[in-house]
């Protein structure tokens, strides 16, 4: 029987950052130092206990979310150490909706980066509560105050510092904790295990009144008590703080600074504690909402094991030995082995025949899950990431998880020709698994297309089919995913009549189509009034438009940013058919946008490079003539970072050729912004190129 934690002695937290932050190496600590892991795992060496993967540990990066669970202080602490290569985003996102509160890690001398700042609106728009812990205090060039700045500058929050470095550099040994007003260093021992604590010297006193006293002052604005003791100049104990600490940082009103040095195991002591003190359990959060399939009111469940059952699945992933794996949350209620949980959004029910305890790519068999627990189980074969579990008697849908559109496509196919059908059963099981990655097939050609987030995303794709699947492919040189929209409303009509089978088949639609504001995709309504058209005709005709929808007339491309709106037609009794009033909507969609000025859009990346001030005027030279627009100069000591919008198909090997630039001294990253329309002069060439009239790639 799994031991039950008391539900406000549990933490579900994930841990996010700037790729090479040091995530996977602070997680590794946490579970060194909680007693998990008997050694500890180096990103560096391919021993993280967390990058399970292959893939991983060949790169040094976190490819895929790992979900694990530890114990501190009687605490039940689930974390899930997320990736911080933007082609991995989707990684996070799914993380997030399902977590109650994060670790945010800056590296002391990068600050706040690029894929830093992603990952803290993705937190945003989840409202998650989060702890920033301030990495590698050891680095030469390290600026704690600098990253601090950032903090309120670049993400417009209030810092809490809740504790003073002790040294920085080669001279980094600990920190003072201005809560319980210690000493806290890290001495010979190479593991980190003990450390010292001893009372405030002399030399550190004055300092620590002045940074004590500050952090007095901004918890006294969110704690009325508090604010009259420290008015009165009365003691304050450290309990007293940690709760005026614990219950500004659940309600978003300052965000606690730590610093450390894990991969010299430095700090992560105070940052565990720090998750249990001041991070919120889930009876903390408000409680989850979702909608009634039947009446379509809002319901909501709180966490607790006496709710009816509701939980969301988040991820789902393919074990070589247990098949289909879902991983869930648990929002409200328990589930036992045995029991039968209902998916409302397929309308299916499923036994639950395993249920699992999650560490890394370990799993531990439990009999019982509940509220605020995350599990995994190997029952649930068809169901779906945002998949909602629930009560058939107690029906309820989660919000789902949104995740991004893949902008880079590549041709794939197998290397052995008798392998198309074993090639189609892989990609279904690795598009089950990863909601970015989709498969379509060219219009023009009839090949397999896979879509992603990027480069690194497809090659992963590629080498996780032939280790985990035996599937050998051959992937072809990646393109960008491009788009068709119009630029103002027009009407279309189609007619569609002819002898099929004997019969006249007849079909009459009208459909007005009208542009939609960046990224809303694709919407349809109807204006039809009663009776004009039969029901059965009607939904034959929206299928019809929502097919017409996926290939464009300019190149093929898929429609985006379109509303297609029904506004009549005509049937005759005996002739019209479904199938009829099908090909008449595509007819007349296609009418409609021939008439409404189409046009192509690009995907549009934000493009950050750290480099070496001297390499300015080539990297902002090169940008320009990528199409790319200079947004922002940065200046920090001797390195520029610049900010820009680029074309992601004028960045194809940009890496390579940045190395060349800046003698393998800069860095860049880059995610996807939004699509714009293109200028008609690259239309055209993208045309051409569709047509065969230029090489595909010059």
């Amino acid at each position: 029987m799994k031991e039950r934690h008391s539900i406000e002695r549990v933490r579900n937290i994930g841990i996010m950052a700037h790729i090479d932050a040091g995530k996977t190496t602070t997680t590794e600590r946490m579970l060194f130092y909680t007693g998990i892991t008997y050694k500890m795992g180096e990103v560096d060496d391919g021993t993280a206990v967390m990058d399970w993967m292959a893939q991983e540990q060949e790169r040094g990066i976190t490819i895929t979310s790992a979900a694990t669970t530890c114990f501190w202080k009687k605490h039940r602490i689930n974390i899930i150490d997320t990736p911080g290569h933007v082609d991995f985003t989707a990684e996070v996102e799914r993380s997030l909706r399902v977590l109650d509160g994060g670790i945010v890690i800056l590296c002391g001398v990068g600050g706040v980066e690029p894929q830093s700042e992603t990952v803290w609106r993705q937190a945003d728009r989840y409202r998650v509560p989060r702890i920033v812990y301030i990495n590698k205090m050891d680095r030469l060039g390290v600026d704690p105050e600098g990253a601090v700045e950032q903090l309120r500058e670049k993400l417009g929050v209030t810092p809490l510092i809740l504790q003073i470095p002790l040294g920085r550099e080669s001279n980094f040994r600990g920190v003072i904790d201005l809560v319980e007003m210690k000493e806290l260093t890290w001495g010979e021992d190479l593991l980190g295990v003990k450390y010292k604590t001893d009372d405030i010297s002399e030399e550190h006193r004055c300092e620590v009144e002045e940074k004590r006293n500050i952090m007095l002052e901004q918890l006294s604005d969110f704690d009325d008590t508090l604010m009259e003791k420290y008015l009165e100049g009365g003691d304050i104990s450290a309990d007293e703080i940690k709760a005026a600490i614990r219950k500004g940082t659940i309600s978003l009103k300052f965000i606690p600074v730590l610093f450390g040095s894990s991969f010299h195991n430095k700090g992560v002591h105070p940052l565990i504690d720090a998750v249990v003190d001041y991070l919120p359990s889930p009876v903390d959060v408000p409680p989850i909402k979702g909608i009634h399939p039947h009446t379509k009111k809002e319901e909501e469940r709180r966490s607790s094991d006496d709710e009816p059952f509701s939980a969301l699945i988040f991820k789902v992933m393919s074990d070589p030995y247990l098949g289909s794996l879902s991983f869930f949350r648990v929002y409200s209620g328990k589930l036992k082995l045995g029991n039968s949980v209902y998916n409302p959004v397929k309308d299916e029910e499923a036994r639950i025949s395993k249920l699992l305890e999650l560490h890394s790519n370990k799993k531990k068999e439990i009999d019982t899950v509940f509220a605020g627990d995350i599990a995994a189980s190997g029952s649930l074969k068809d169901f779906s990431t945002g998949d909602t579990l629930c009560q058939r008697n107690h029906p309820i849908v989660l919000e789902k998880i949104i995740f991004p559109e893949p902008v880079v496509s590549a041709y794939i196919e197998p290397k052995s020709r008798v392998d198309h059908k074993k090639l189609e059963d892989v990609l279904q099981k690795l598009t089950s698994e990863d909601p970015t990655l989709k498969v379509t097939k060219d219009p023009m050609t009839g090949q397999t297309l896979i879509n992603g987030m990027g480069e690194l995303h497809l090659e992963v794709v590629v080498d996780r089919m032939e280790r985990e699947f035996g599937m050998r492919a051959n992937l072809g040189k990646p393109q960008v995913s491009y788009k068709e929209t119009v630029t103002r409303a027009a009407e279309g009509e189609g007619v569609y009549e002819r002898m099929l089978g004997g019969r006249n088949q007849f079909g009459h639609c009208r459909i007005l189509v009208e542009p939609l504001p960046r990224g809303e995709g694709y919407a349809f309504s109807s204006q039809l009034k009663k009776g004009v058209i039969p029901e059965v005709f009607a939904e034959a005709a929206e299928k019809g438009i929502k097919e017409a929808v996926e290939v464009g007339v300019l190149a093929g491309f898929p429609f985006s940013d379109v509303k297609a709106t029904l506004t009549g037609g005509t049937y005759r009794e005996e002739e019209s058919t479904p199938i009829a009033f099908k090909v008449a909507a595509s007819l007349a969609f296609k009418d409609a946008v021939s008439k409404a000025g189409s046009v192509i859009m690009e995907p549009f990346m934000s493009l950050a490079v750290v480099t070496p001030d001297e390499y300015l005027g080539d990297i902002v030279g090169d940008i320009n003539a990528r199409r790319g627009k200079v947004e922002e100069l940065e200046l920090r000591g001797t390195t520029r970072i610049i900010k820009a919008i680029v074309p992601l198909a004028e960045m194809f090997g940009y890496a390579t050729n940045l190395r060349t630039m800046t003698q393998g001294r800069g860095i860049f990253s880059m995610e996807f912004l939004r699509y714009e329309p293109t200028s008609s002069g690259v239309m055209q060439e993208i045309i051409a190129r569709i047509e065969g009239r230029i090489p595909a790639h010059r």
